[in-house]
């Protein structure tokens, strides 16, 4: 079958034509901007690339079309199919029959830490012998792809509340057949396309609907937006994870997060690994508890976290010299940009921070989360902020508010001149950006490195 999508090269959507490819499937696709590390994994699996949404890509048409989130009413390609009657399902509905329906699934949802979270639950069953198969939205370092089939009856899928496409406006995770369900944290986000936390609720608890009685849901205590989804009915086993939990508790035994405590019952075991920061702890814990629940041991988990090497584009390491280390985060949220600072800053003590912020995301650029962003930088010591041209707001507002120096630019070459400026000293640079940032990553690494 040939099967071809709208708007591949979103990391679901490249992950999802991935798996579509080791099912035998021709697959093709095309997308407006394209940018690694998801282009680079397309090209490398032999998937052609289609630059723009030209309708003649679908002359003759495909078997199938599967249709990208990002995909409107208007988009050329999209009216084609529309005219001419072209068969189309939208990204989640298709993975969820044609490969979840029937594996034991275990999702991975939550505001924050979704895509570290699947990957550490998929190192730990793999570690464990299960080979699971997996779909991610980034690029686990222990794999170097992003989505894998296997014979194995487990999948690991990292759960978006995102909406299913332009004619499916329910999330993505009512798709997914879940059987062990992690819910990390829940905050409001995608202002786009959902009103207010409540509207989130809502999908988050149709989520819960669909597990079944035989399956667990995993998630923390003293989370208030939480409680209230599970308030409204379940009718699954359950796991809690936390202080005030008497299922599953942690300990540090470092501040910064890089070696703790597990302990569940009279089992306890420890985490050695390379991660830093409470969250990093938190996603660890829900994972080992997501992999007891298909036979597991807490021992063989931690093991298999201790090492654990991460994933592209969270704190990962894109350079390191003369005392200056480079750092590329996908950060797109206040909380995840302060939990991310402050997990760096445990780890380097009094060493500077310097932390170059594109406020990229769609809930970003409506300016939904402004007054949050200046606080959430508190544990950097200087901030350079990206003002894009489709901002909805004023980002110099933010740069004022910042309680440690920040500036606020369009002018990516100044960015650029700061940066480097700032590097001579030493330290620790954290590019945030959940895109490509005009190149900027890779721009400064040219200047660093014709410096050094």
């Amino acid at each position: 079958m040939h099967i071809h999508i709208l708007g591949i090269c979103g990391t679901f959507m490249g992950s999802l034509a991935q798996l579509a490819q080791q099912l035998g499937h021709q697959v093709s696709g095309c997308d407006a901007n394209v940018y690694p590390p998801m282009s680079t994994q397309l090209e490398l699996a032999g998937i052609n690339l289609i630059q723009g949404f030209d309708p003649q890509q679908l002359i003759p048409a495909p078997d199938l079309i599967i249709v990208g989130n990002a995909m409107s009413r208007g988009n050329l390609c999209v009216e084609y199919m529309l005219d001419h009657q072209l068969p189309y399902v939208s990204g989640p509905q298709w993975l969820g029959e044609t490969v979840l329906r029937n594996k034991q699934v275990l999702a991975v949802s939550g505001t924050h830490g979704k895509t570290t979270t699947s990957s550490m639950l998929a190192k730990i069953l793999d570690v464990a012998g299960c080979k699971p198969g997996f779909l991610i939205g980034g690029v686990p370092q222990d794999f170097g792809v992003s989505a894998r089939l296997s014979d194995s009856e487990y999948f690991v899928i990292e759960a978006d509340e995102y909406d299913s496409a332009f004619f499916d406006k329910r999330s993505k995770f009512v798709h997914y057949f879940s059987d062990t369900l992690i819910i990390n944290n829940l905050e409001f986000d995608h202002a786009d396309i959902f009103d207010n936390l409540e509207a989130i609720q809502k999908q988050f608890h149709h989520l819960v609907r669909t597990v079944p009685s035989t399956g667990t849901i995993i998630y923390p205590t003293g989370v208030v937006s939480i409680a209230e989804v599970m308030s409204q009915g379940c009718w699954s086993k359950q796991q809690t994870y936390g202080p005030e939990s008497t299922d599953w508790q942690y300990r540090l035994i470092t501040e910064d997060g890089s070696v703790f405590e597990i302990s569940h019952g009279d089992e306890t075991a420890q985490v050695r690994w390379q991660q830093t920061g409470l969250h990093n702890v938190l996603n660890g814990l829900s994972a080992a508890i997501a992999a007891y629940q298909v036979g597991v041991s807490l021992v063989h988990a931690c093991a298999a976290l201790s090492a654990f090497v991460g994933v592209k584009r969270r704190m990962e390491i894109i350079y390191q010299a003369e005392g200056i280390s480079v750092y590329d985060d996908f950060a797109h949220h206040p909380t995840a940009i302060a939990t991310t600072l402050a997990g760096l800053r445990a780890k380097v003590g009094d060493s500077p921070i310097i932390a170059v912020i594109e406020p990229r995301s769609a809930t970003m650029r409506l300016g939904v989360h402004k007054e949050a962003l200046s606080v959430a930088v508190a544990d950097a010591d200087q901030v350079y902020w990206y003002a894009q041209a489709d901002t909805h707001w004023n980002n110099a507002d933010v740069a004022l508010a910042c309680s440690v120096p920040a500036v606020a630019s369009s002018d990516i070459e100044l960015l650029l001149d700061l940066t480097a400026a700032a590097a001579q000293k030493g330290g620790h640079i954290v590019i945030m950006s959940n895109g490509s940032f005009d190149g900027f990553h890779g721009r400064l690494l040219d200047r660093l490195a014709r410096a050094s």
